[in-house]
């Protein structure tokens, strides 16, 4: 099996956690493809060409050489590498270096025995569901796997958002903007913002707004069928769109935006002895006492 590796380069202990990998490699029956720039990252702070230029790839060719990309890095760096891989269908491992993380599914000591689950054949892997937003008179749509956000980017004035669901009028309100999300995206900006937490494999899409201007607008859930139609009614203010806080775009209101299940999925590989309940638990501290201080 041959793994792509891929990283966040600003994440310090990246160099030392992608060499733990390779160095495994070496006793196993797998190959590595690692991002030009990380193998650069790696061979210069090692003083030494560990990873050798046969062995590298550029970014956008990546994918079609592995059949596995492992991503070293958090959240960010897992929704990066689910852009990468798009349409191609290819499993992303995380690699946690970060905080939080609930895409990232191993820490740096859990690797080696990660590896040997993968190639044993007891791991899981997930579809998650992607959603994609349109725009009148554009061509090329946006996808997220977290989330597509609509904002006022930056202005001090709040937007008028409306809301349709199936051509349904749902709600207007006046605020900030609106989050659309996936399930996998629920822990993100949605969870901020007072939207629920949905459990990744389930078919639906979350509605929230974010500070709305009335205590009566509140997140909605809706089937992952649902096309969900924004329009934005205020005059002449710059409306920003985001893609899992990655790619962007900024449109002139009045507009009107689509968000749809987007109709391919990204696969993100699970390990069979850990849920997503364990992770909510241990990531959220549910169950602890935030009250008692270690220590005293």
């Amino acid at each position: 099996m041959k793994f792509g590796i891929v990283g966040n380069l600003s994440k310090v202990a990246l160099s030392d956690a992608v060499l733990r990998l390779w160095h495994a490699g070496e006793k196993r029956p797998l190959d590595f493809v690692v991002e030009e720039e990380l193998a650069k990252l790696v061979n210069r702070e090692s003083g030494t060409k560990v990873i050798p230029k046969k062995q590298t790839s550029e970014m956008d060719e990546l994918v079609s050489q592995c059949d596995m990309v492992i991503a070293f890095g958090g959240d960010g760096t897992m929704l990066s590498a689910a852009r990468l891989v798009g349409r191609a269908s290819v499993p992303i491992v995380g690699v946690n270096l970060g905080k939080l993380g609930f895409l990232a599914e191993v820490s740096v000591d859990e690797i080696e025995s990660f590896v040997d689950d993968i190639l044993n054949n007891q791991h899981l892997i997930e579809d998650r569901m992607v959603v994609k937003l349109t725009a009148e008179d554009e061509e090329e749509p946006l996808f997220g796997l977290n989330d597509i956000v609509i904002d006022k980017s930056g202005s001090s004035r709040v937007l008028s958002v409306e809301a349709h669901v199936d051509n349904d009028y749902l709600v207007s309100y006046t605020g900030d903007g609106v989050i659309v999300s996936t399930p996998t995206g629920t822990t993100g900006y949605s969870l901020a913002a007072g939207g629920p937490i949905v459990v990744p494999v389930s078919e639906v899409l979350t509605i929230s707004p974010i500070c709305p201007h009335t205590l009566t607008a509140r997140s909605v859930i809706v089937p992952d069928s649902s096309i969900i139609k924004i329009i934005i009614r205020s005059q002449s203010e710059k409306v920003r769109v985001t893609a899992d806080g990655q790619s962007e775009r900024t449109f002139t209101s009045p507009v009107q935006l689509q968000v749809q299940k987007a109709d391919y999925t990204i696969k993100l590989v699970k390990r069979k002895d850990r849920s997503y309940y364990d992770v909510l638990r241990t990531k959220l501290m549910w169950g602890q006492d935030l009250r008692v201080q270690k220590g005293a």
